[in-house]
């Protein structure tokens, strides 16, 4: 009887460490559990080291490969140029690109003075939004990393994701735009002339003073619509291409990344085109259009007269 009581009591024993046992080393057993199962992309960027008291997220990563990409073109491309008096292939792309984004620009100021001001920082925004959204298509961007147990469950935390999956990026580029459009207005109309669109007295013109509050409104809008514009269009893509990889792996997903190879080259143009026109428009006071279309009709006048 008492050997009976004695195994009972051992059993229950084993059964009561069994769950603690699972918490601490439950991770591979829990993966193949789910290791069928789909799991979705996060919205946010994972922690994957430290460096003191700095998280190293996975997007950070991303975004400075880009970088040191980008850095190492130009540093070769500088150095061809000053060497080689005749083009090479290389230098001939390079020129390529930065002749027709130049011209592409141009075509939006109408204004070379305004164009090369304001080519540095779209070009610049331009082939890094590009880079970054291509280099996350790059195989291992997603699938490898290293699991860890967050709330019982084990997941996946990646050592590469893209970079605009983070919101905190695509943040940080659209401050950078609408801060330098406050900087072009400033300096090519003056703290006057820059005020002066939005700040209006309503005893002379009340509609004038209600426009420039709305636009005024609109600058700090700006931040929020280009954060998300851009964050929502490469978090969709890599969440399509983790289903299409999931239902049909191998063959299924080549079309989607040619697509998102389009949509990152898309995002790169519109991104660049809007902080382009935001420039203009910050540098163009509210009388210039009116000017402009007055000296046009007065002399389109004497032209008609003769004709």
């Amino acid at each position: 009887m008492s050997q009976t009581t004695t195994t009972s009591s051992e059993q229950k024993q084993v059964h009561a460490a069994l769950p603690e046992t699972a918490e601490h080393a439950g991770a591979p057993a829990e993966h193949a559990a789910t290791s069928g199962t789909f799991v979705p992309p996060t919205i946010y960027s994972e922690t994957v080291g430290h460096i003191g008291s700095f998280e190293v997220r996975n997007t950070w990563i991303m975004s400075i490969i880009s970088v040191v990409f980008l850095v190492v073109i130009a540093w070769r491309f500088a150095k061809n140029y000053r060497e080689n008096v005749v083009p090479t292939g290389f230098q001939n792309l390079i020129e390529t690109i930065i002749e027709g984004l130049y011209n592409f620009f141009h075509s939006v100021t109408q204004d070379h003075k305004e164009t090369k001001q304001f080519f540095g920082i779209c070009a610049t925004i331009f082939l890094f939004v590009v880079v970054s959204n291509w280099f996350g298509l790059f195989p291992g961007v997603g699938p490898v990393g290293f699991y860890e147990v967050h709330n019982g469950h084990t997941v996946l935390v990646p050592l590469f994701r893209s970079t605009y999956s983070d919101v905190n990026m695509t943040l940080a580029i659209a401050t950078i735009s609408v801060v330098m459009t406050t900087v072009f207005g400033l300096s090519n109309l003056g703290a006057g002339g820059y005020l002066g669109k939005f700040f209006v007295n309503p005893l002379r013109d009340p509609i004038g003073a209600g426009v420039g509050l709305l636009e005024l409104v609109s600058e700090f809008s700006k931040i929020i619509s280009f954060s998300f514009r851009l964050y929502g269009n490469v978090f969709a893509g890599e969440v399509l291409l983790a289903v299409i990889g999931f239902l049909l792996p191998f063959i299924a997903p080549i079309p989607f990344y040619g697509l998102e190879l389009f949509v990152g080259l898309i995002q790169g143009v519109v991104f660049a085109l809007l902080t382009l026109v935001f420039f203009k428009m910050g540098s163009t006071g509210h009388g210039d259009h009116g000017e402009s279309h007055g000296k046009e009709g007065h002399s389109s006048e004497p032209q008609h007269a003769t004709a």
